[in-house]
């Protein structure tokens, strides 16, 4: 169980450590205090995971969810804080309070619009989730980070496909046990031929600290301010709205779909944990997509594994200096173990469309429309730069987006002017094997 949690944990490291990477130099922190903010992250991202996966009363979808920093709130933080330092970090994490209470009382009405995420749309999001995580994954393949000098050199993207052949051997040659950790075998062999290569970087290890606790308002009390709180509130519907479809999907390949109160859960725990998280000074807490692509790959479906990942986060954010170990993996070894999870999410979503009756011209028409503009961000990142910016935050996640117009169109072409019909055309969830979705993500 140890192990596979470890293998969440890896599989999602990167992501929860970079939103505190982008906001605290550019809010004026110290790397000392950025270091500080990666820690609570962790910390944080450990207990919204328990929340999610143990839950207690009505809170937690109680399936393998990791719940980590949601990247979405990143533009708008470094825009609320920008170089004001300690006092922006304040105002950032009471506009995260606030927004959360919000959300946490939002979702037993939010959780009602399953009943608009028929098969039509489900797979049309489940697919989008996928597709807009690969862009992810070759970031990572190519080094990360843009400015860097080695950025896309033959020698990032050689680990990264050496990793990618590496994991699909495991998965090949392996079997039981050993076979659900390819990914975790794979970054790991991956790390140790990176050493000679000169990819790792053991700097980390040398400079943090044995033991660190995430003191409570370690940069001062939150500070409230109506635009901020504005702000942070249309990231928080963004961050539901990416949940629920989280959940859906999730549900799906776990063979447990997913109903009205196991989203209401969810979304409570997701809205409690970044809530609970300034306490600590963590940012926005939600559903970590790529661990979707872990549970389809490994089958694995205990939500006490993934558990488990959250109890390692906690530790982590305590002790530093582990943390900085899982730290060492290259993040073109990453990028290429993300290709395949990523991937895998995208399989499972065409194996839902697979049972939307495609074959029905507004179905396809529906499928089409709504991929084509949750693309746009990715194919065009620049589409929208003429709007204003309260309104990037939504425009900027292919996921919403797409899945709007899914839901939208959904709604005119097999509702408005016509009596209900069956699943397949799109009037509720359900109309494929979720077991062969797995398997075809899978394999």
């Amino acid at each position: 169980m140890f192990t596979s949690g470890l293998q969440h944990v890896a599989a999602m490291y990167a992501g929860v450590v970079a939103p505190p990477m982008i906001v605290g130099p550019a809010v004026g922190l110290s790397p000392k205090e950025t270091a500080f903010l990666m820690g609570a992250s962790l910390f944080t991202a450990g207990i919204a995971t328990l929340l999610q996966t143990l839950g207690f009363w009505r809170i937690g979808a109680r399936l393998p969810f990791v719940n980590g920093v949601s990247f979405a709130g990143v533009t708008p933080m470094v825009a609320i804080g920008k170089d004001r330092g300690h006092d922006g970090i304040a105002v950032i994490f009471g506009a995260i309070i606030v927004a959360s209470l919000l959300g946490f009382v939002l979702a037993p009405y939010f959780c009602k619009l399953v009943r608009f995420f028929p098969p039509v749309v489900t797979g049309t999001v489940i697919t989008l989730i996928g597709v807009s995580l690969l862009p992810v994954a070759f970031n990572w393949s190519q080094g990360g980070n843009a400015t860097a000098h080695d950025y896309g050199s033959t020698t990032n993207i050689t680990m990264a496909a050496v990793t990618l052949v590496i994991v699909l051997a495991l998965r090949k040659l392996l079997r039981g046990f050993l076979q659900q950790i390819a990914i975790l075998l794979g970054l790991i062999i991956g790390t140790l031929i990176a050493i000679p290569v000169g990819i790792t970087d053991f700097g980390a290890i040398k400079n943090a600290d044995a033991i660190g606790f995430p003191t409570p308002f370690h940069f001062g009390a939150p500070q409230f301010e109506i635009a901020a709180i504005v702000s942070m509130s249309i990231v928080m519907l963004v961050c539901m709205t990416e949940s629920t479809a989280d959940m859906l999907a999730l549900g799906k390949i776990v063979d447990r779909p997913a109903d009205e109160r196991t989203i209401e859960g969810g979304l409570r725990a997701d809205t409690l944990g970044s809530a609970i998280s300034p306490l600590f000074n963590g940012f926005m807490c939600s559903a970590f997509a790529q661990n979707i692509g872990l549970v389809a790959m490994t089958k694995v479906r205990s939500r006490f594994v993934v558990a488990a990942g959250g109890g390692i986060l906690i530790l982590l954010g305590l002790v530093p200096v582990a943390a900085s170990v899982i730290a060492l993996v290259p993040l073109p070894v990453l990028g290429g173990a993300g290709i395949v999870l990523f991937g895998s999410v995208a399989a499972s979503g065409i194996q839902t469309l697979a049972g939307a009756a495609l074959e029905k011209g507004e179905n396809a028409l529906i499928v089409a429309a709504a991929v084509g503009v949750g693309l746009i961000p990715i194919a065009a990142p620049d589409f929208y730069h003429a709007f204003p910016k309260d309104l990037l935050v939504v425009l900027d996640s292919g996921i919403s987006t797409g899945c709007v117009v899914a839901i939208v169109l959904n709604l005119a072409f097999n509702h408005l002017g016509r009596k209900a019909d069956t699943d397949e055309a799109g009037t509720a969830p359900g109309g494929h094997d979720p077991v062969k979705a797995m398997e075809v993500a899978a394999h």
